[in-house]
């Protein structure tokens, strides 16, 4: 068994690198055995029927052969295996035993070489001379059992000098394109690791500058406890740190599966795709990358002509944002005067820098994997995956340069007709119906106007009755003692009682409510608040300005998760728990996970301790096991579970792999196993996989989040997200934009002139972050983006514009948007 397995590996290897050989191989042996079959209609008398059940079935394996991306995925991991069955029937079986059952001749010998040839060309020369010994042997086992008179044809014996002279001359010429072969393949490789190890640079640089800061805000260890005490703007320090560096951590894995995909040419999961936004994945893109410098954001602005919705992954278009993004600020120090500008409008993201440039020779093959022009330590795979995302959203990408003048990446989406956005729209707001039916909803804003604008936006869910509100955090908390609420959707920044306050007394006070689920509403930027609101026991996070699909989309993912992350952990408690892996580091962590959700955790080093551990103990619950561990690895460890009859045989088992990709996942899933944790293992992830699998829902997928969907496409005044308007539209809510939103924006944009001027912090952040909340409602989205330049900075790091006049710059654009909103007003009264 153990030679046999070698043989199946050397032949593994052997195809594991470059063009397809044998897929190759199916389609040309199909075609060639059927024409060879019809060769003989042109000779006189010909036997038609001497071979056909034994040439139909070589034809079958060939098929099947060349047909390996039409297989079931449960199947492909057997490809290999039944590859090197096919060809030891199909090439030197078959051929042998028509020779002898035709006694020989020249087209019998001519056949010969022929297969012969092949067969070096597709093996490596131990499996050549396998694949030769015993297809030879079951040839002439076949030929003696179905023949009364056996004969040894001696026109072919003669002919064994010269087939083991193709044999041994092939093998020997084809050592020097090996050789060439592996070269070939340890230069991808090399590029591979450089390729990781250039990508995770940035990441990496951007976590020790967040450690870094820690380490600056935290007091000296030999402080006494008085003055180890932080202030709120240090917490507030600790908080940014702490978003960017779990950013910068989440980004380096991105770059790890990104490039693993690229270089297994995994596909992109198509039914992850829902509606998005241009502009707000754009501008998201643009406020969570991770800039070197303060310096360096300012370079890069962004301009909305027209906003449209189109279908994709969210995840893997921000990473062709941040990949484009940062090629074009990688000029940035060489070239001080770089600009970088990312548009949105007529279907189409441009990202245009006025660097150097790229030559036109080397525009031709820029999207092609391992390619990189002007980069030291770059592999290109990065533009090598936009155009494979672009191509799986139905668009594509294209670059445009000029030396010395500017470079231009354009990416094109489809179009999205209206009808099949209205009937998104409706489908997403009947879910939201049905599953939000009968739930208690409180509201929490201290903004009136917002308050009335949330409530506009829940009013298709008719839960008129089961919908309250409160102006503050102390009003809050005392609605919540008297009725018990299902969901509260708390704003974030509030004067007294601010949401983080509100939902840490939620979560600790025993005579609160504390199932309720809790979601946050803030304008605050989404890396920092979401990582604050999650560690404040929340369950959910929305932005400000927020649509209405995404609002109720959050509502409902957040009555889909565990509450405050607790109901998963708590599940686990007194849940014994094998865990197998050779590293006791990684065993370490993991293990710490499980106990912390008081877990009982067996720790062992390979599979075969595995089935003693499950032959030794009762009551195992589940099994988390690394696929790759010497001796018996997790493949082998999960089919034995299945496969031992013994009542532990449907335990739940877990994979565990550094790796991701699909023949990954595949090989685990045809093992039996029921669930992929992908290292590092994120421990949410962790907590919610084996709480499904220990309560009984083996193979079940986790919930997904409902598909969000952004409101139909807008045309005209770029002062104005007229896409968002239009849903004001349909809700009967522009009247309320020029009766309320308009005098209080007037009113905000007064209240930070007077706070401005006497440079009053606080008082200007609550006019800001009041003003960001309205103008991004109103559709004022110039406004908006102009105010959150101002706010972000102020709020993370105190810091005030740099420009001397930008108040008097935010002043005439409120100006100009009034102007602008009451001219769109006025012409919908009009149309109405």
């Amino acid at each position: 068994m153990n030679v046999l397995r070698r043989l199946f590996q050397y032949f593994e290897d052997y195809h594991a690198y470059g063009p397809s050989r044998l897929r190759t191989m199916g389609y040309v042996g199909a075609i060639t055995y059927v024409a060879f079959y019809f060769l003989r209609f042109t000779r006189p008398n010909p036997v038609l029927f001497d071979d056909m059940p034994a040439r139909a079935l070589a034809v079958l394996l060939f098929v099947l052969m060349g047909m390996r991306d039409y297989w079931p995925e449960r199947l492909k991991p057997y490809y290999i295996r039944y590859s090197y069955a096919a060809l030891l029937y199909c090439l030197p079986c078959f051929t042998v035993l028509i020779a002898l059952q035709r006694g020989g001749g020249v087209a019998s010998i001519s056949n010969a070489f022929i297969i012969l040839c092949f067969l070096v060309l597709l093996t490596d020369w131990r499996n050549t001379l396998v694949m030769l010994s015993a297809g030879t042997g079951l040839a002439a086992l076949i030929y003696v059992a179905t023949n009364g008179n056996p004969r040894v044809p001696m026109d072919l014996v003669a002919q064994l000098p010269a087939f083991a002279l193709v044999v041994i001359g092939g093998n020997l010429f084809k050592s020097n394109t090996d050789k060439i072969d592996a070269e070939r393949k340890l230069r991808a490789t090399q590029a591979l690791a450089g390729s990781i190890a250039h990508e995770m640079r940035h990441p990496l640089a951007q976590l020790k500058h967040s450690l870094e800061g820690m380490q600056e805000v935290l007091p000296a260890p030999g402080a006494n406890r008085n003055a180890a005490k932080l202030d709120a703007q240090q917490v507030q320090a600790l908080y940014h740190h702490l978003a960017r560096g779990e950013q910068a951590v989440q980004r380096g894995l991105q770059v790890i599966s990104m490039t693993l995909d690229e270089v297994s040419a995994r596909p992109i999961d198509s039914s992850a795709f829902r509606y998005l936004s241009a502009a707000e994945v754009v501008q998201q893109a643009v406020e969570e990358y991770s800039y070197d410098s303060d310096e360096e954001r300012d370079k890069v602005s962004v301009e909305i002509s027209e906003d449209f919705t189109f279908k994709g992954d969210e995840t893997a278009y921000l990473f062709v944002l941040f990949n484009l993004v940062k090629n074009a600020l990688y000029y940035v120090k060489p070239y001080p005067h770089t600009r970088v500008t990312i548009t949105v409008g007529d279907h189409q993201v441009k990202v245009r820098d006025n660097g150097p440039g790229i030559a036109p020779d080397a525009l031709a093959g820029l999207f092609e994997p391992f390619r990189s022009v002007g980069k030291s330590g770059g592999t290109g795979l990065g533009l090598a995956y936009c155009q494979r995302v672009m191509r799986a959203f139905d668009g594509g990408i294209a670059c445009e340069s000029v030396p010395g003048s500017f470079t231009e990446f354009t990416m094109r989406f489809p179009a999205i007709s209206e009808e099949e956005r209205e009937q998104h729209r409706l489908a997403a707001v009947a879910q939201a119906r049905t599953v939000l039916a009968g739930k208690r909803i409180l509201i929490v804003e201290d903004d009136p106007v917002q308050r009335h604008a949330t409530r506009q936006k829940l009013g298709p869910l008719a839960l008129t009755s089961e919908l309250d509100e409160a102006a503050d955090g102390q009003l809050a908390l005392a609605q919540l003692a008297r009725k018990p609420y299902d969901i509260v959707l708390l704003d974030l920044h509030m004067p007294g009682l601010d949401g983080y306050a509100v939902a840490e007394k939620i979560r600790r006070d025993p005579g609160m409510n504390q199932n309720v689920r809790i979601v946050a509403y803030t304008s605050e930027p989404a890396h920092l608040a979401r990582s604050k609101a999650l560690r404040g026991g929340m369950d959910g996070f929305v932005s400000k300005p927020c649509a209405q699909l995404p609002l109720l989309a959050a509502l409902q993912h957040s009555l889909q998760v565990p509450v405050g992350g607790r109901d998963a952990q708590g599940r686990l408690a007194g849940r014994r728990i094998l865990l197998a892996d050779d590293s006791a580091f990684n065993r370490k962590a993991i293990a710490a996970y499980l106990r912390n959700a008081a877990a009982i955790v067996i720790e062992v080093e390979h599979g075969r301790a595995v089935l003693e551990q499950l032959h030794a103990q009762d009551g195992i619950h589940a099994v988390i096991v690394d696929l790759h561990m010497p001796g018996m690895d997790g493949l082998e460890t999960a089919r034995a579970i299945r496969s031992s009859g013994e009542r532990w045989a449907g335990v739940p088992v877990v994979a565990l792999t550094a790796r991701s990709d699909e023949p990954a996942v595949a090989a685990a899933t045809a093992a039996g196993m029921n669930g992929f944790l992908v290292k590092p293992v994120d421990a949410p992830l962790l907590y919610d996989t084996l709480s499904r699998l220990v309560a009984g829902g083996y193979g079940a997928r986790a919930v997904a989040e409902p598909a969000l969907a952004a409101p139909p496409q807008p045309s005209g005044d770029e002062l104005l997200n007229l896409q968002r308007l239009e849903s004001y539209r349909r809700l009967g809510m522009v009247e309320e934009l020029l009766n309320d939103y308009l005098p209080e924006m007037a009113r905000l944009v007064g209240e930070l002139q007077a706070a401005a001027q006497a440079s009053d912090r606080d008082a200007s952040m609550d006019a800001l972050h009041s003003l960001l909340g309205m103008s991004g409602e109103a559709g004022a989205q110039v406004l908006y983006q102009q105010v959150r330049r101002i706010y972000v900075p102020l709020l993370e790091e105190g810091r005030w514009p740099e420009s001397a006049d930008w108040l008097a710059q935010l002043q005439g654009t409120a100006t100009r948007t009034e102007e602008a909103l009451k001219a769109y007003c006025s012409a919908d009264s009009r149309t109405a």
